[in-house]
């Protein structure tokens, strides 16, 4: 009997990238632009940052959890992890450049700090993939198998240590770049998921999601030297650019806590917000913290001299990564 499957997926395939690339064509060019991806209804949502109204929704692949600008910063990477591709759009106006195919899973995504390795984790996969970048091709070093469901991803500043939370077995893994092996991997914890270098790469900072607290791991030593309590559901950072805070996002809790990168305390938790906080970005002037409510169909604007929610936009099914165009690019991955 003949195969008619083949033929009627790849139409359907055409006819999506079809639909994808007129949504782009259409997309209005607009200069202060956020762009959120609603990772449950395979959509993002262009923002207009100043009057705060979301001014076009654009198809994505399936299931686009995480983005990232290129080095350049002339695309922005959107990794959709059950498509089996990236796709590059142009952050000035939305509008699609490209397509790079046969990425598998890619969950989260980062380029290490000399912009020579695009590191790709397969949550569902169990593996992670070592990608050379010349600047323009993104080309396979190794493909590594890594168990249980590899999500957040971290590099030293020197580029030769990748690290890599594993949710499911409680683990961190460190992996040398030069060679694509494991070096290492150590417990910290019930779910880990975000990842944070703290200055100078003195410690690792882990998101414990199926506790309350962030692990301090001296990674050199492989030991957790401290606990810091945060909230329920400890998941994901953002540098508050002062070179002294990060924010770590409470999904469970439904709070964001500040932790002081020198003592290494939490300093305050900003309260009242909507369920499921998870990635988190910051306006130009430092002022405000647009951060996804995963569980709530929203983004959120803290206002961060009062530290108080004073808007929510809605957007789509659970929004997840969130980017703004002006920014410089943050140091590894965007995204939770």
């Amino acid at each position: 009997m003949r195969n008619t499957y083949r033929p009627r997926l790849t139409r359907a395939i055409a006819a999506a990238a079809a639909l994808i690339a007129t949504a782009c064509i259409v997309a209005p060019a607009w200069a202060n632009n956020v762009i959120v991806l609603n990772s449950g209804e395979a959509t993002l949502s262009l923002i207009d940052e100043t009057t705060r109204q979301v001014v076009a929704k654009i198809p994505t692949g399936k299931e686009p959890h995480h983005l990232m600008a290129t080095p350049d910063n002339s695309s922005l990477i959107v990794a959709n992890s059950v498509s089996n591709n990236l796709m590059f759009i142009d952050p000035k106006t939305g509008k699609l450049q490209r397509w790079v195919e046969n990425i598998e899973d890619p969950y989260q995504i980062g380029f290490s700090p000399d912009n020579k390795w695009f590191v790709s984790t397969g949550l569902r996969l169990d593996r992670v993939d070592i990608y050379h970048y010349d600047g323009t091709n993104i080309s396979i070093a190794k493909r590594l198998p890594l168990a249980v469901m590899p999500s957040h991803i971290a590099f030293t500043n020197d580029s030769k240590t990748a690290f890599i939370s594993l949710q499911v077995s409680g683990e961190v893994a460190a992996i040398d770049l030069a060679t694509q092996a494991i070096k290492w991997k150590m417990k910290v914890g019930n779910v880990p998921a975000g990842l944070w270098m703290t200055p100078n790469d003195k410690y690792l900072l882990v998101g414990i999601t199926g506790s309350d607290y962030v692990a301090v791991v001296d990674w050199r030593t492989q030991k957790i030297i401290k606990s810091i309590k945060t909230g329920n559901g400890a998941h994901n950072f953002r540098s508050l650019a002062d070179s002294k805070h990060v924010a770590v996002s409470n999904r469970v809790a439904s709070t964001i806590s500040i932790i002081d990168e020198d003592t290494l305390t939490n300093v305050g938790d900003i309260t009242g917000l909507m369920p499921g906080p998870d990635d988190m970005e910051l306006s130009a002037d430092k002022r405000y913290l647009w951060v996804t409510f995963r569980f709530a169909k929203h983004i959120g604007i803290i206002d961060l001299t009062t530290k108080k929610l004073i808007q929510t936009i809605a957007v789509g099914r659970s929004p997840h990564g969130i980017y703004f165009f002006d920014r410089a690019p943050v140091t590894g991955p965007n995204g939770g």
